[in-house]
């Protein structure tokens, strides 16, 4: 095997993010390839971290993909292959077994992709996690809708965020779309609505443990700020509080119940109202979106697109030595805005460290030493972003680029 500086890693990104990642490959020595799709060939990637750039039809079928990657090793070697996006990792994984290359197979990905595999793992486990039941059988979703009290969630096994959920309130409203979805029933499961708060934890896992985990809060749940539209916010817990505590030991033993052997991972766990247990939701071996990652390096001086990178150049070869991190606290806020480039020059407060420049969007990074600040902070704003910007539009049923 070469040593790093001279690894060939290849990137492979229907969507346009990880730039980081990829300058932490060229700055570590790789040779960089990226494989996007055609319409991202010119978006704002880091091109001078990059040796060659090759494009791809949306949705190519993992055949052709298989040929494609192959076509490209044989002139040169292949070292890695990474998935900067979560909707892209099982096909990679599909390519990493054929090309026997270092990292996530298609069996541990499943636990990290499909909601239905991660759900049955989870409660394997000992974890929490709310009533389910793959759709499938019908007299099985008869039975569990008799038992299992609504409403109910018809979920698609493998997408991200609120994208192709429905809200089920009566089992006569099921069956309509499930005609709807035809052949591609058994892709979804439908899971027990439980109210309560969202919570999330985003971690650095190198050889089966957890060495870096911060803990998080969202404001509304992104369930509903997707659908119903509205403020979306996310915030640092209190480290030493009794909130973060329990969330960072089940996070930990949910990556141990999953296998994971290395990588960064963004999990979502629920506070239920009725019970104030925490129950386990969905787990991606990716970055977490919204701005999550920026939250984080703000507060700790962390950046997970460069660790993951670190962690997948070495894949359990080289110690990895995790950096120090700060315990400052951070958070994001983020709407629609009805304005094209909305003014947010009225936005004046020290802790602002981040604005977002984004086509109808308004939204800050913010960061503080004092979690009260940041609550108060965010407190503020969302009053005054739903009078200075906010807009709504209905969540797709599928992903945009």
């Amino acid at each position: 095997m070469p040593d790093n500086r001279s690894l060939t890693i290849l990137c492979i990104s229907s969507y346009e993010k990880g730039q980081e990642f990829i300058r932490t490959c060229k700055g570590m020595g790789c040779r960089v390839l990226l494989l996007t799709v055609e319409k991202l060939r010119h978006a704002d990637w880091p091109f001078e971290a990059i040796d060659e750039v090759s494009t791809m039809p949306e949705e190519l079928p993992l055949q052709s993909l298989i040929y494609a990657v192959s076509y490209t090793a044989r002139s040169q070697p292949i070292d890695r292959i990474v998935a900067l996006d979560e909707f892209d990792m099982e096909n990679v994984s599909a390519l990493r077994e054929h090309l026997r290359i270092p990292g996530m197979g298609l069996t541990t990905v499943r636990y990290f992709r499909d909601k239905l595999a991660m759900r049955a793992r989870a409660k394997e486990t000992g974890m929490l996690v709310p009533e389910f039941v793959h759709v499938l059988n019908y007299d099985n979703l008869l039975e569990f809708m008799a038992r299992v009290s609504g409403p109910w969630l018809l979920k698609p096994r493998s997408q991200a965020s609120g994208i192709g959920m429905k809200k089920i309130h009566k089992p006569e409203e099921l069956w309509p779309w499930l005609d709807k979805l035809g052949d591609q029933q058994s892709f979804y499961l439908l899971e027990q609505f439980v109210p309560g708060s969202v919570y999330h934890v985003d971690s650095v896992t190198s050889e089966r443990k957890v060495v870096f985990a911060e803990a998080h809060a969202y404001g509304a749940p992104p369930l509903e700020t997707s659908h119903q539209g509205g403020v979306f916010t996310t915030r640092t817990l209190p480290r030493d509080g009794e909130e973060a505590r329990a969330l960072h030991k089940i996070n930990r033993d949910l990556i141990e119940g999953l296998g994971l052997r290395r990588g960064v991972t963004h999990a979502e766990f629920l506070k239920a109202h009725a019970d104030g247990q925490f129950y386990f939701i969905e787990i991606a071996a990716r970055v977490g979106g919204a701005y999550i990652a920026d939250v984080i390096e703000a507060a700790t001086g962390i950046n997970l697109w460069r660790e993951w990178a670190r962690l997948e150049l070495g894949a359990g070869k080289e110690t990895y030595e995790f950096p120090a991190a700060r315990r400052d606290y951070a958070a994001v806020i983020l709407s629609l805005a009805r304005q094209e480039h909305p003014d947010t020059s009225s936005y004046t407060d020290e802790e602002i460290v981040h604005r977002v420049s984004k086509v109808h969007h308004a939204g800050f990074v913010l960061r503080s030493p004092r979690h009260e600040r940041i609550e108060q902070l965010l407190d503020s704003y969302s009053h005054r972003f739903i009078e200075d910007f906010l807009a709504t539009q209905p969540v797709p049923d599928k992903p945009s680029h």
